[in-house]
């Protein structure tokens, strides 16, 4: 049985610094920051209030929703999801299936951290005010945490597997190596991965409470997220969704489908919260081993990675992320490969940050750069002694990547890791 080749055929992104993949491309190479100030948190008296909020005008929501289903739809984690996941489609050449049979070779495995959380509130004050006839047709679908792959799959008719993950800050890396291992056991053709989050003060608030958030750049706000920096002072709250066609390379020769990279392997693995490990505590050896077992998965030598997009939220456990990516590779001082934080940019999309960055490690790889660490002028001691300047450049770096890496890790001492490389034939 010959092995099964898996790539990557279209991309959509939502984010702070864009919303369509020229604009996103465009913000990465300058180092645009999209962080701004947010009033609705600085008059819930947030102690950080500035963050990353992707903008999407009422024009741009009626190109991918109809009119009813707008009624009384407030979703955005849901919205993100559609409009990135609808983007992805189309830009692989694919169209939704016809309207009598749904595609059974093509499925979605789209995750989130929590759905509609702004429809949930909505959902408790009418049910106090036993107004309960009152919640609308759509506040099951919006709530529910499958509500995005459930819209996603009927607006493209996906007959194959449907379903939506769920793993703290890894999801949108986890989505996509489920949907690597489904391709490879031949049992789909297709899928659009990707994940995505919600924004507003109801879900970061809890981030905000136990102060790992920056509050000391609110009258700055595209100074405010400060990955491996020495002034960082924890991370900016954010939000977005970034999207996936992954398809078996047989597939997408037939169709002639341009091809962004294939994915050669990762791993998903826990620290089980044992050890240095616990609910927001990475567990190094885990850490470690996660990115090992990827390496050997992908088939590859740590050496032949030119680029790692990090996780680097802004916050203490910068240093401890190079000093265990350092182990696990082997690799330290002037032979580290490149590594940006996309955070510095755009903040922390929680769930929706594993998608949207790798997208953004998937546009380096492809037009053969490293977009610049902002506000990385002051470079953590630790980190420096580990890895020194030259491998977190300040500005952008033309450079050729044939191989790149993205890891992630999530509240609960989850990791993932995944290894793309440009395609040849």
């Amino acid at each position: 049985m010959s092995k099964i080749r898996v790539v990557i055929t279209g991309m959509g992104v939502v984010s702070p610094i864009g919303n369509e993949l020229e604009t996103f491309l465009s913000a990465l190479r300058t180092g645009k920051s999209g962080i701004k100030f947010d009033q609705q948190l600085a008059d819930l008296k947030f102690s950080c209030q500035v963050s990353g909020t992707p903008e999407i005008s009422e024009e741009k929501k009626r190109n991918y929703f109809t009119e009813l289903e707008l009624r009384n739809f407030n979703s955005t984690g849901i919205l993100y999801g559609v409009i990135a996941g609808l983007d992805a489609w189309k830009d692989a050449g694919l169209e939704p299936s016809g309207s009598e049979k749904p595609d059974w070779e093509s499925g979605t495995i789209f995750g989130t951290g929590t759905s509609g959380i702004e429809k949930f509130r909505e959902s408790i004050y009418k049910i106090d005010d036993l107004q309960t006839r009152r919640l609308g047709s759509t506040a099951v679908s919006q709530t529910m945490n499958s509500g995005i792959s459930a819209y996603l799959s009927g607006k493209l008719g996906l007959g194959n597997q449907v379903t939506t993950n769920s793993s703290a800050c890894t999801t949108g890396t986890e989505s996509i190596l489920m949907a690597f291992e489904r391709i490879k056991s031949g049992k789909a053709k297709r899928i659009l991965a990707g994940s995505t989050s919600d924004s507003g003060p109801y879900i970061w608030g809890g981030f905000d409470a136990i102060k790992v958030c920056n509050f000391k750049s609110n009258d700055r706000p595209e100074l405010a997220s400060r990955p491996m920096s020495t002034s960082a002072a924890g991370f900016v709250p954010s939000s977005g969704s970034g999207a996936f066609v992954v398809e078996s390379l047989e597939s997408a020769q037939k169709r002639g489908a341009k091809i962004y990279c294939e994915i050669l392997g990762g791993n998903v693995n826990s620290g089980g919260q044992r050890g240095d490990g616990s609910m927001t505590a990475p567990n190094s050896e885990a850490v470690q081993k996660c990115v090992k077992d990827a390496i050997l998965d992908a088939k590859i030598s740590a050496n032949e990675i030119d680029y790692i997009n990090g996780h680097l939220t802004a916050t203490s456990k910068d240093a401890l992320e190079i000093e265990n990516l350092t182990k696990a590779l082997a690799r330290k001082g002037s032979d580290f490969p490149f590594i940006n934080s996309t955070k510095s940019l755009i903040g922390h999309c929680l769930s929706g940050s594993g998608s949207v960055e790798a997208v953004a490690t998937i546009l380096q790889l492809k037009n053969n750069f490293v977009a610049p660490n902002i506000n990385c002028e002051d470079l953590n001691v630790e980190i420096e002694q580990l890895i020194g300047r030259k491998s977190i450049p300040a500005e952008i770096i033309s450079t050729e990547i044939k191989t790149a890496m993205k890891v992630s890790f999530g509240f609960g001492d989850v990791n993932a890791c995944v290894i793309f490389r440009k395609y040849l034939d």
